[in-house]
């Protein structure tokens, strides 16, 4: 492993710590970041979920998932607890916390927005970090990218619709338009771009694709944490 590799933990925690200072001395800083939105879509966050996410979409292959049918099992098994058990679990923890454990402890709003965030979290499935892991782990590089573009496929049909219906489940109402323009503005659109991005480096120089994944995957990262 490398250095950023072998002390991950410390740059991640790094990067929390000044997340947390920033907020605490500079929070007009963010109360102008958040202003920049549209129908509760901030695009300063879009930008830095772009950046973020961009080195890992240029490894993804769709062209892979003709591939899919080589070793079912696996992909079975991720799609069934990505999208039939972690999304329904999340919910089902973040409603026994926040609206039973911890009720008499924050308000009615607070609750429901605690859970909208939990319910956000679990149904969308990890896409960028998926390729670091599995390296960590020396996994299987190949099925790896298999496993992520048959998701990304799915999270851009199911997304909308399964955030629709476990968010009923609070008083907080998201438009269908708001829905839709989160998933295209992050994840359609770097999608889009990584894979034309992707296209042409491939057609003139391999060499420079891997080059710009690998020197830019890591600083990245920490705009994650």
């Amino acid at each position: 492993m490398n250095l950023f590799e072998k002390y991950l933990s410390i740059w991640v925690g790094f990067s929390i710590l000044m997340g947390i200072i920033l907020g605490n001395f500079l929070p007009s800083l963010f109360i102008t970041i958040a202003s920049f939105e549209l129908h509760n879509v901030n695009f300063v966050i879009a930008v830095l979920i772009w950046a973020m996410i961009f080195p890992m979409l240029l490894n993804v292959d769709f062209s892979c998932i003709r591939n899919v049918k080589n070793n079912l099992n696996g992909i079975y098994l991720t799609v069934f607890i990505n999208w039939f058990v972690k999304p329904f679990t999340m919910a089902g923890v973040g409603y026994l916390f926040f609206k039973i454990i911890f009720a008499d402890y924050i308000t009615s709003n607070e609750a429901d927005e605690f859970l909208a965030g939990v319910i956000l979290l679990g149904i969308a499935p990890c896409t960028a970090m998926v390729f670091l892991w599995s390296r960590l782990v020396n996994g299987d590089a190949n099925y790896t990218l298999v496993q992520v573009s048959v998701n990304d496929v799915i999270l851009i049909i199911l997304f909308p619709f399964l955030t629709k219906l476990l968010l009923e489940i609070t008083d907080l109402t998201v438009p269908w338009f708001t829905l839709i323009l989160s998933v295209t503005l992050y994840i359609v659109i770097p999608l889009l771009i990584a894979f034309i991005v992707r296209n042409y480096y491939l057609r003139n120089n391999s060499q420079k694709l891997k080059t710009l994944v690998v020197n830019s995957k890591y600083i990245l990262l920490l705009v994650y944490c």
